[in-house]
């Protein structure tokens, strides 16, 4: 049997969720898709990588700046 991904989405997307990453978590691994296309590609990362990820979204290394 598969595992089964319990898919979530920020409740601060916007446009009532159509414009949103969704992720789900298993002991192994953290997954995002396009909640427009659920159907689609799905990412991959070790929970390490993606805390690193979040990390760096938080300290504002991937914020353009004009």
């Amino acid at each position: 049997m598969g595992n089964v991904m319990h898919w979530r989405k920020s409740s601060h997307s916007g446009n009532g969720g159509a414009d949103c990453v969704e992720l789900a978590r298993t002991p192994r691994e953290v997954a995002a898709r396009d909640s427009k296309n659920p159907h689609g590609a799905i990412l991959k990362f070790s929970p390490e990588a993606f805390g690193a990820f979040l990390s760096d979204i938080k300290s504002g290394k991937y914020d353009h700046r004009h």
